[in-house]
């Protein structure tokens, strides 16, 4: 007895091997598993530290979900891992529900997303815990299909599966339409067209009229119509209706009172022996139409991510044991030289090693200028070579490449689901049993309180509320404006790569900005030289320049970039001598060279008011003027500073433009950020702020319930970026993967920057134009449906113009939302 109970009690216990993070040593292993005994149903538990695993063997009172929490809460994490389905046969927002629920019940999930426009499903879970087989195996218990997505997207194959359910529609619609048309000819026909009644009953026959109708009927519904029973009878049955169950009850209704009437009409009241069938089929024929309308949509909705994947090209051309082969882009390996001729497209990431071209990098930036490439520039996949050919060493192949990263994001915020849907959720959950309840206190209360025929008019209402409600509209609403919305950023070189982020950004009302690298171009160059009566600019810059090449401070970089610019002749200096806290001097072509500040000046003797209005100017912009004295005259006055880049007076005008405050945070002294602020019109100044006091300073911002969003360079910003309520990272168009910001601006422009807030406040007014559309439809037209007005004026709505008008409602949401695609934002200012 003993044994057989040990033997059903190890049947009852499962083992789960988990991976804990931050473990470090023994005292590490023995809180974890004490942790994990503790948890209520374990049975036992055994941490190694070496491999960083905890196994596990719980019985079915154990909650897997306390287990991790148990990890957690002794300081320590239970490794997490993200598995993406493609979920098949989902066409409303309670599918979308019941997917969700079911996924979340496999223990080990954390979070699960369904999108019901993208037909994918995101789901976080505890590595170890649950499986992707786990996961389809929940889907498939729930009524729907679903595959694991690899971590390479095939493309080829989901277009390939969306033409074959488009074709498929096709032809369906075109059977039921085909074998529709007679049956409303005939029977609405004989209605309202003296002439086609004459005809039925003179050469067809009533009752033969009846017996055709019956057939085409029948073959409509069991046909093209099969697919709402063969999915809405299961999910009825398992107590989990959906839209199908409505379409599936309403037209079986129909279509089996019309068999009575036909074939045992004494079973029904007098007068009440009518037939339905054109109902039945129509209805069958206009939701068909409806669905290939919005999976044509649909289609639209992830063109972004089809022209991103598109990018990339098939083969590459790689130079290997002295000779050029074409190999498939997956074999890239890193270090490969792969040759790039004009027209073609770079096939990963890399940098220049031979040749010179230019390069339209339009797809990083949105900018259609090509960008010149020479020896030791990077290049990136997907970017479209045009002049010249080169040669470049593959530096990030396969999903490392800048264009893979671009993809994840992007489909991760399309994945995302806002805060707004939250709503929505809380009613499809409860939708589609409240209106079958509806039906059912339609069909009733006509049934004992209608007029003669009773049962016929209990019957055409009740049917008309189950055909008139729409939960894909609701299910759509949000989903397919997301898609497009982020879509359409991306192309405009925006990444959000936190879907959230759409919707918290619309909410910003003061935009904080670093000044170094954000709005200045993050290099000093030469912006002013203004020479003494006597001395010849160029002449004074190549002076300058020889002498400041043995300096390595920024400044001098600054001068001596610009002399090479212009194209000057260097020379070497004879002598260098660095004079600390004054500046230098130089010995160059027999010239003594003097460059510093106005106290090395007055040490040299010389007086620098000559230059004192052109001196007040350059500090009235922020800049620090140096001097140069050549053979102890005074010979110009520099100044040399971080120059604003081109965009940002025009970024800065069009945040002010959506109602923005616009604050400048940074490090330089308060005399130069004031002057900054005053040339854009900024409207606070932080300055002084040390790196680490970026947070304070966000903080400080925000201290009046301000949203604060904060843009920065991504690298020394990141715990700004974090603090704020929405981070915005200035990428370079190569290094884009920035954790700590939720929008990446790939471009590194801050023109970026209200296009990101304006396309935010589009998308999420498209959402609430949809939810709109959606809740209103079914809160007016379902009481319609049930007959509202008939008391009033006489009005009921028939079946089949209920069935349209909700084929409608969802192509009218996915068409509002493919609106966003025609956004255009603000355009660079050349």
């Amino acid at each position: 007895m003993a044994s057989s109970s040990a033997a059903r009690h190890a049947e009852d216990t499962h083992s789960v091997r988990l991976s804990v993070e931050g473990m470090n040593c023994a005292s590490c292993v023995a809180r974890v598993e004490k942790a994990i005994r503790a948890v209520p149903g374990v049975v036992s538990a055994s941490v190694n530290l070496a491999a960083e695993r905890a196994d596990v063997r719980f019985d079915t009172s154990a909650k897997p979900a306390e287990i991790v929490d148990a990890i957690a809460n002794v300081g320590y994490a239970a490794v997490e891992d993200t598995i993406e389905l493609g979920i098949e046969a989902m066409n409303c927002a309670s599918c979308v529900g019941r997917v969700e629920k079911a996924l979340k019940a496999v223990p080990g999930v954390v979070e699960a997303n369904v999108n019901l426009a993208s037909e994918k499903a995101s789901i976080r879970l505890v590595k170890g815990l649950a499986s992707a087989d786990m996961l389809v195996e929940a889907v498939r218990s729930a009524g729907y299909e679903a595959r694991e997505l690899g971590e390479e997207r095939d493309i080829d194959r989901e277009a390939e599966r969306r033409d074959r359910e488009l074709r498929l529609l096709r032809r369906d619609l075109l059977i039921a339409a085909l074998l529709t048309l007679p049956v409303f000819v005939l029977e609405m026909g004989s209605h309202f067209v003296p002439a086609i009644h004459d005809f039925v009953m003179t050469r067809i026959g009533m009752a033969e009229s009846r017996y055709l109708q019956f057939a085409l009927a029948t073959i409509v519904l069991f046909g093209p119509g099969l697919r709402f029973f063969t999915k809405g009878v299961p999910a009825l049955l398992r107590a989990a209706p959906d839209m199908n169950s409505l379409v599936a009850i309403g037209t079986a209704a129909a279509w089996g009172y019309s068999v009575v009437a036909t074939f045992a009409s004494g079973f029904l009241p007098a007068a009440t022996a009518n037939v339905y069938y054109e109902a039945a089929a129509v209805i069958v024929t206009l939701i068909l139409l409806g669905r290939l309308l919005e999976a044509r949509a649909k289609g639209r909705t992830s063109e972004a991510i089809k022209h991103l994947m598109g990018l990339q090209p098939k083969t590459a051309r790689v130079r290997r044991g002295g000779e050029t082969l074409e190999i498939p882009i997956a074999e890239v390996r890193v270090g490969d030289m792969v040759l790039v001729r004009p027209g073609e497209k770079v096939a990963v990431d890399g940098t220049v090693a031979e040749g010179n071209s230019y390069v339209d990098e339009s797809m990083l930036s949105g900018e259609p200028v090509p960008v010149e490439k020479t020896k030791g520039s990077e290049v990136v996949s997907g970017t479209i070579n045009k002049t010249g050919a080169f040669t470049f060493r593959a530096t990030k192949v396969g999903a490392a490449t800048v264009l893979a990263q671009i993809i994840r994001m992007v489909e991760q915020a399309q994945g995302a689901k806002l805060p707004i849907q939250a709503l929505v959720d809380h009613v499809t959950a409860w939708f589609v049993p409240a209106v079958m309840a509806v039906a059912v206190v339609t069909f009733l209360t006509w049934l004992v309180f209608g007029p003669d025929p009773a049962l016929t008019f209990a019957l055409v209402n009740g049917v008309a509320v189950l055909i008139i409600a729409c939960p894909c509209a609701m299910g759509l609403a949000t989903p397919t404006s997301i898609m497009v919305g982020t879509g359409r950023a991306a192309e405009m070189g925006v990444l959000f790569r936190k879907g959230e982020a759409l919707q918290t950004l619309r909410s910003a009302e003061i935009v904080a900005v670093d000044k170094t690298g954000t709005l200045t171009k993050g290099r000093p160059e030469l912006t002013d030289l203004t020479t003494a009566p006597g001395f010849d600019r160029n002449s004074v810059l190549a002076l300058v320049a020889a002498a400041e090449t043995r300096s390595e401070h920024p400044i001098a970089e600054a001068i001596v970039s610009a002399a090479k610019t212009m194209g000057l002749a260097i020379s070497d200096p004879d002598t260098f001598e660095a004079i600390p806290g004054f500046g230098t001097r130089a010995e160059v072509a027999g010239k003594t060279v003097h460059v510093g500040a106005d106290r090395l000046m007055a040490r040299l003797g010389l007086d620098v008011s000559e230059f004192a209005s052109e001196a007040t100017r350059l500090g009235d912009e922020g800049k620090s003027p140096l001097y140069a004295a050549i053979d102890d005259r005074l010979a110009a006055i520099i100044a040399v500073a971080d120059p604003l880049k081109e965009t940002a007076p025009q970024a800065i005008r069009a945040l002010h433009d959506l109602g923005l405050k616009v604050a400048i945070v940074t490090g330089d002294n308060r005399r130069t950020a004031e002057a900054i602020a005053r040339q854009l019109g900024v409207d606070e100044v932080l300055a002084e702020v040390l790196p680490e006091g970026k947070v304070a300073a966000v903080r400080r911002l925000q201290a009046d319930g301000r949203h604060v969003a904060f843009v920065g360079d991504g690298i020394n910003d990141a715990p700004a970026l974090a603090a704020a309520d929405v981070g915005i990272a200035i990428g370079t168009g190569t290094d884009i993967a920035i954790e700590s910001a939720d929008v990446v601006l790939m471009s590194g422009d801050l023109v970026g920057v209200p296009n990101a807030i304006a396309l935010s406040r589009a998308t999420i007014r498209n959402i609430r134009e949809n939810l709109f559309w959606a809740f209103a439809y079914n809160v007016v037209l379902i009481p319609v449906a049930a007959g509202a007005l008939y008391p009033g004026y006489g009005m009921l709505l028939s079946p089949v113009f209920a069935a349209g008008a909700m084929a409608l409602s969802s192509v009218f949401v996915v068409g509002n939302a493919l609106r966003l695609k025609r956004f255009r934002g603000l355009e660079r200012q050349a």
